[in-house]
């Protein structure tokens, strides 16, 4: 009996345990099956994923991409833009350039021009007339004869190139144009000895002095001229080397009573004179207006008596029209008395 239950037993437990080996092999196929599809799934989301996150990539790869590119073309446009400005202006500056150079060119054949002209004497002349007109009209004004004359003829015959009326004591003052130019170019030039460059030198000197002495006789006149007249050298290199290195040239001149003036320092002297000029009329309207200020206070001095007569008339007639008031006022007040007195009640009382 107790090998039957024995064996019975043994028959249940290896029953049991096919049973169990089938179960296990039915979990694991079942395990297998799930992790399959689970790794199946993960694949496809990790792959959508990846996809997607490649495609925002994409895009903003593109976007930067986009924005460099703006950015790049704002950029060179920019600098093409500074750059065409910038070549623009040399090209500006170039043509500036080039007129300039052909100003320096006509300007040296101007030159050229004029050192021809003035090496000629009667030239020099006109030149230093001319110069001389043009300093006189700018500063008094063009045809002013009341002020100044040009080429004015005195007693004596001689002609002055320009006369100035100035004011007293000065008087009238003579103005001639003298260029001494021959003689300074010949002093100046290079590549003498010291002793050449002495002689030149008192060459310049006497022809100056025969200048100052020709001015002197023939324009400065007792009575007619001032006791002064104006020798005008119309080149400034010229004046500034007698005022320089020829002191006895400026002593000479004032014996002679001449006095040596460039064009700046003639500028300057006229520009006194006419400022004295302005100085004198307005004196002369000063005078004109405080005796009609004068006169003034004379009229207004008769104006107040006769103001004050009519206000006295104006108060008395005032009066006489305030009594004559009073008195209507009374003859009215007499009038109403008498209208409202009742007659008929009167007569039958």
């Amino acid at each position: 009996m107790e090998y039957v239950i024995i064996g019975l037993l043994v028959i249940v437990i290896v029953l049991l345990i096919v049973a169990l080996l089938r179960i296990k092999k039915v979990n694991e196929s079942d395990f297998a099956l799930k992790m399959t599809k689970e790794i199946g799934d993960f694949k496809y989301d990790f792959t959508r994923v990846i996809n997607e996150d490649f495609a925002n990539l994409n895009k903003e790869i593109e976007v930067k991409l986009r924005e460099i590119n703006d950015r790049v073309n704002s950029r060179l446009d920019e600098n093409f833009e500074k750059t065409n400005k910038t070549f623009s202006n040399v090209l500006e500056r170039l043509a500036r350039i080039d007129e300039a150079q052909k100003k320096i060119d006509s300007l040296s054949s101007d030159i050229v021009s004029l050192e021809s002209v003035l090496t000629d004497k009667k030239s020099r002349g006109i030149f230093g007339e001319v110069n001389l007109n043009n300093i006189l009209s700018s500063v008094f004004g063009s045809k002013n004869d009341r002020v100044y004359n040009i080429q004015y003829t005195l007693s004596t015959g001689s002609i002055a190139d320009a006369i100035v009326h100035a004011p007293s004591p000065l008087g009238d003052i003579c103005i001639d144009s003298k260029f001494p130019l021959e003689n300074y170019r010949y002093m100046l030039e290079r590549g003498i000895s010291e002793e050449e460059r002495k002689r030149r030198e008192k060459l310049f000197e006497s022809d100056v002095k025969k200048h100052i002495d020709a001015i002197s006789s023939k324009y400065i006149i007792n009575g007619e001229t001032s006791s002064e007249a104006i020798m005008f050298v119309p080149a400034e290199a010229i004046f500034s080397e007698i005022n320089a290195y020829h002191e006895t040239l400026l002593n000479y001149a004032y014996s002679r009573h001449v006095y040596i003036a460039s064009p700046t320092t003639l500028m300057s002297v006229l520009t006194v004179i006419q400022a004295i000029l302005m100085g004198m009329e307005r004196d002369k309207y000063a005078s004109i207006i405080h005796e009609e200020l004068n006169r003034l206070g004379e009229e207004f001095l008769r104006y107040k008596d006769r103001w004050d007569k009519l206000s006295t008339h104006i108060e008395t007639v005032s009066k006489d029209v305030r009594e004559i008031h009073i008195t209507t006022d009374k003859i009215t007040k007499r009038f109403d008395s008498i209208n409202n007195v009742d007659i008929q009640n009167k007569i039958e009382g």
